[in-house]
């Protein structure tokens, strides 16, 4: 077992501590500057789970977990309820899908948009012996416009306000989904508002029921330069049933674009992951939208999040087409503090070695001090009468500077030191007779 040298152990100790304490103070400070590590659990708010929106959500969970993220979905009573849930910091929901047209005139600032994601098409079926393709028409007929809180509501409220149709010269009634449904085919209303995707089977149920008409808006070009977050869309005729002619002509209807918003304390690098499922969810053509459509960055209602920006624009972050997920996450959080770090051990290098020769250098020094120090009381102890105490010291000297751990850089300053203290014993040595004489 070697022997451990306790002087040395302290030296060491006090010439690397200071340095390693300041790189421990450096790398604290700096990491106040790094951004956190991402959640890894998101809540969603969904609508309803027998909703379009509930399931696409489940196909977000899906690929999210793929990267390690659990997305917990929570249902609503529809979009209105979805955008006053994600503006509630409180509310503890930090994503969710909102209908275009839903947006107040208030500024939400607590929430940024992921751009939007795909059509929802507005179904506007009626029973009716004459055809409608004016929603004036509508005048003094019953309409199920869907509870409160659904973006339907709101959307057919703002439509029906552009032709001055309100609860005193139209019947709106709460009726959603299969209620609304059922009631149309029952003839307890005369018209229903949905929007739904066209492969719902409430869709398809009502496009092949003989006694229900669906809607063709005349004036559909109108509606999106009145409503801008509104698209055109046009059915085509047999598109639904070739053999069977559904529709039985090219249907113009009008469909608004859903947005993906998100809290703003969504963190960034999530951000990215959800554009980049975005893009393989809702990239692939649909009924009324071409491969590509969708996603989209922009918004007319929301402002864009300025990382979802980047995203589309550059892609993911260059270390994500390498690394997993959480790996690049965190090597991209410490970068950081790469800079200062770097900025601070190039000194420190050159610090250090030199701290420790001046270390070693000023021990040396203080055994020369003292040994010239004690070379000046023999020249002037003419009389010899310090001589035993003046060899006392002659040999603490001697055994202290033999205790001293001197790399091998510094030994011929040592051995130059060794020579110095025998230099001095020997003329202590030669005056010791010259005094026994006198005496």
């Amino acid at each position: 077992m070697g022997f451990i040298n306790l002087t040395q152990v302290r030296e060491y100790l006090w010439v690397i501590g200071p340095v390693v304490l300041l790189v421990l103070g450096s790398l604290w400070a700096a990491f106040q500057f790094v951004e956190p590590a991402p959640p890894r659990t998101l809540v969603m708010s969904t609508g309803a789970e027998t909703g379009g929106y509930h399931a696409i959500a489940k196909r977000y969970a899906a690929a999210l977990k793929k990267s390690g993220v659990t997305l917990q979905l929570k249902t609503s009573a529809g979009s209105v309820d979805n955008l006053a849930r994600v503006s509630d910091p409180k509310s503890g929901v930090a994503l969710t899908l909102v209908q275009g047209g839903i947006a107040t005139a208030t500024k939400h600032e607590t929430i940024a948009s992921l751009g939007r994601m795909f059509l929802e098409p507005l179904w506007v079926f009626y029973r009716s012996p004459d055809t409608i393709d004016r929603l004036t028409q509508f005048k003094g007929r019953r309409i199920a416009i869907s509870p409160e809180g659904s973006g339907t509501r709101q959307l057919a409220l703002a439509m029906l306000k552009l032709n001055e149709l309100h609860a005193g010269n139209v019947t709106l009634l709460p009726l959603g989904g299969d209620a609304a449904v059922k009631a149309l085919q029952a003839g307890e209303v005369d018209a229903v508002f949905l929007v739904m995707a066209p492969e719902a089977p409430l869709v398809q149920e009502l496009l092949r029921e003989p006694t229900v008409k669906l809607m063709s808006f005349a004036q559909a070009e109108a509606y999106t330069r009145t409503l801008p977050y509104l698209t055109r869309i046009t059915l085509p005729e047999g598109v639904v049933d070739l053999i069977r002619g559904i529709p039985s002509r090219d249907v113009a209807m009008l469909a608004p674009a859903t947005a993906l918003i998100a809290s703003e304390k969504l963190h960034p690098a999530l951000i990215g992951l959800l554009v980049e499922a975005a893009k393989d969810i809702h990239g692939p053509g649909a009924l009324f939208q071409r491969i590509g459509d969708f996603p989209r960055a922009q918004d007319p209602e929301f402002d864009m999040s300025d990382d979802a920006l980047r995203f589309y624009k550059n892609g993911p972050p260059f270390l994500q087409r390498f690394l997993p997920f959480w790996l690049a996450s965190f090597v991209e959080r410490m970068s950081v503090l790469v800079i200062p770090l770097a900025t601070l051990l190039f000194p420190i290098m050159k610090l250090g070695p030199a701290i420790y020769r001046w270390s070693i250098k000023r021990r040396i020094f203080f055994w020369y001090d003292r040994l010239k120090k004690l070379e000046d009381r023999v020249r002037h102890d003419t009389a010899g009468t310090q001589r035993a105490a003046h060899t006392d010291e002659i040999h603490e000297i001697e055994e202290a500077v033999s205790a001293i751990p001197v790399p091998l850089a510094f030994t011929d300053q040592f051995y130059s030191l060794r020579a110095a203290i025998d230099l001095v014993r020997q003329r202590l040595t030669t005056r010791m007779p010259a005094a026994n004489a006198s005496a």
